[in-house]
């Protein structure tokens, strides 16, 4: 750790005057003589200090050469290492691409030798193909020579291929036909056969009709009953409602009566509504109960007067 400057001043005084007192102390020396001798030493001191200021500034300065030169170093350093860095990543670079192409030639060079592994193959079998047509062609010789002579007979044909071709497509024609003719033989076996299926079949299914047709018939006769009896109860409903709607119009018709004599009879005008049958009601209620009490309170004897 760095001393600072006036640290390192005052301790190297201090040591200087220290080494110093004991030689003073052995003689004495008059007060004026001492202190001209402090003031001189006070500036060999300063001097020497001075001294020590301008050495240390040299070496301060040599050290911040020094550090400038090793950041500079440094520096160079982190530039060679991120040069070789991309030197070691461009040669992964370059092997990674130099390992696939090698790979892709391995490759291309495993497809080429199939490849030429399948074309011997295909040469072999055309081989082969070549010897059986030759032996074919030799085996069928005769017939080249037979179909000539045919030629020279028909006049209709000018070479062996067209007179072959009309073979071939009556050949296909005889053989179209013939299966044609088991289809058709095939499809009249199919229909025979279905035909007695029917002809089996249709008793039983006349019989599962008849039964289907009485079934029907029976719940066609149950659904007419059931329409019978709710036509008739639909009927009595209407007659028991329009029974209830005559009572009900009877019943508004006395209410109203009732309460319109009450009213005559308060001399008063009617104040509710025509169809307000509760309201009506309820004012004839109170009536015939007001009319109830005035009966009882004139039923009751009236007391006797006192006697004089």
């Amino acid at each position: 750790m760095a001393v600072p400057w006036e640290e390192y001043f005052r301790l190297a005084l201090q040591e200087k005057l220290s080494t110093k007192l004991p030689e003073q102390a052995e003689d004495y020396v008059p007060p004026v003589l001492r202190l001209l001798e402090k003031r001189q030493e006070l500036v060999d001191a300063d001097q020497a200090l001075q001294a020590q200021k301008e050495v240390f500034r040299t070496r301060m300065a040599a050290l911040k050469q020094r550090w400038e030169q090793l950041e500079q170093k440094e520096r160079e350093l982190k530039g060679s290492f991120i040069r070789f860095d991309k030197f070691l990543q461009d040669s992964e670079a370059r092997r990674n691409r130099a390992l696939r192409r090698a790979a892709e030639e391995r490759h291309q060079a495993s497809l080429r030798e199939a490849e030429a592994l399948r074309l011997r193959t295909q040469l072999e079998e055309l081989r082969q193909e070549r010897a059986r047509l030759q032996r074919r062609l030799k085996r069928l010789e005769p017939c080249a020579r037979l179909l000539e002579q045919a030629l020279e007979l028909l006049p209709g044909f000018q070479e062996v291929p067209e007179l072959v071709a009309r073979f071939d497509g009556l050949a296909q024609t005889q053989v179209a036909l013939r299966l044609r003719e088991r289809e058709r033989l095939a499809e009249l076996e199919a229909a025979r056969s279905r035909l007695q299926q029917l002809r089996d079949a249709w008793p039983d299914e006349v019989l599962a009709q008849g039964q289907r047709r009485a079934q029907l018939q029976e719940r066609l006769e149950a659904a007419r009953e059931r329409t019978l009896q709710w036509e008739s109860k639909w009927i009595q409903i209407q007659n028991t409602a329009a029974e209830k709607t005559l009572l009900l119009g009877r019943s508004r018709m006395a209410v109203l009566n009732l309460f319109q004599l009450v009213c005559q009879h308060q001399r008063q005008p009617p104040t509710l509504d025509i169809e307000d049958t509760e309201g009506q009601l309820e004012q004839v209620k109170l009536f015939m109960q007001d009319l109830s009490a005035m009966l009882a309170g004139l039923g009751q004897p009236e007391p006797a007067a006192p006697a004089s």
